[in-house]
């Protein structure tokens, strides 16, 4: 089957007519939460906690044979009928681990290196099979960030599936990148992110925080959300806006909302949640490093604070699931949880 573009696969959406395997790869996390998010919504409301499922691919239940099963499942009929949608992510831990005999250096080129751990699921072959014959009344979604190209699964997949790429301001992640072509690309989705808020942007402010993007999307959208907060309400935003954004230290760190609740700084979580959100961050992959966090550092620090931490942890990602709040609230909701001592 051909390559699909996030617009194609939505207007698929639109005329209830998905096609039955997805792969959706690329570093562009916002778009691809969007997406999984718009598949989703295939599935009736008053459905979702049966004909809607989502594992985390390498992680229990996340195995390829529970994936099969999963997919595998009859949907419950509703009104419009019935159709399952099964979401993996993570899914680059089946379709990338690590190669036996490769060096170190090889190894941290990757930029999920703790997720690539294991060999090739020995259970691979099952959901090779299941790409070759899949289940009609179920969309099976399959998240990663990178793929080995050279693999027997993705090369099934690239015959009986639909491959979405989505590498933000790049064509693919390999593709010689045109720099010029870049800027004028970031530039036409700051216009259109402004103009979505109902305002206006001067030529030499878009051609800034664009420039300042370079070829990384996540910077882009970070620092579009940043310049619509500063300057909210304002008709129309000028240069002197943009560099009072993009002048400001926006690196994050990538475990700084963990570590604020090892120490049971609640204020410090939230904060550092909230700029984590507003950078672009997707929900679950923030609650997948809480989980980390539960499972592998809270038992040394505190054991008598992982019974509750844990029952937090599975309960925000069921209301994740079956969209039972908003996933910033529920978020917000799970740190405060979790700083109590």
């Amino acid at each position: 089957m051909a390559a699909a573009t996030p617009q194609a696969v939505r207007a698929q959406i639109a005329r209830g007519k998905p096609d039955l395997i997805y792969l959706i790869v690329g570093d562009d996390d916002a778009e691809t939460s969007r997406l999984a998010a718009d598949l989703s919504g295939l599935v009736e409301d008053e459905l979702r906690a049966f004909n809607l499922e989502r594992l985390y691919a390498g992680e229990k239940g996340g195995t390829p044979a529970s994936i099969v099963q999963a997919a595998r499942t009859l949907p419950m009929a509703g009104t419009m009928g019935g159709r399952r949608v099964v979401i993996v992510l993570r899914a680059e831990r089946i379709f990338k681990p690590k190669r036996r005999g490769g060096s170190k250096a090889q190894e941290k080129e990757s930029d999920a290196a703790e997720d690539l751990e294991a060999q090739e699921p020995p259970d691979a072959e099952q959901l090779d099979a299941y790409v070759r014959k899949p289940e009609p009344l179920t969309t099976l979604v399959l998240m990663a960030a990178d793929v080995d190209r050279s693999r027997k699964l993705y090369k099934s997949l690239q015959k009986h599936a639909t491959i979405v790429e989505c590498w933000g301001l790049r064509v693919g992640k390999d593709a010689r990148v045109d720099l010029r072509q870049v800027a004028r690309q970031a530039e036409v989705l700051v216009k259109h992110a402004v103009t979505e808020a109902g305002q206006q942007i001067d030529p030499a402010a878009a051609r800034l925080i664009a420039e300042r993007a370079g070829t990384d999307i996540s910077t882009l959208r970070g620092d579009v959300s940043r310049l619509l907060l500063y300057a909210a309400g304002k008709e129309r935003i000028d240069l002197k806006d943009v560099q009072e954004v993009v002048s400001a230290e926006t690196a994050q760190d990538d475990w700084a909302v963990t570590n604020a609740i090892g120490r049971g700084d609640t204020a410090e979580a939230l904060r550092q949640l909230g700029l984590a959100m507003e950078s672009g961050g997707v929900p679950y992959m923030i609650l997948g490093q809480l989980g980390f966090f539960v499972r592998e550092r809270l038992p040394g620090t505190d054991i008598r604070r992982v019974p509750a931490a844990v029952e937090a942890i599975f309960r925000t990602d069921l209301d994740l699931k079956s969209s039972g709040g908003d996933p910033r609230v529920l978020l917000e909701r799970l740190v405060v949880e979790l700083c109590r001592r």
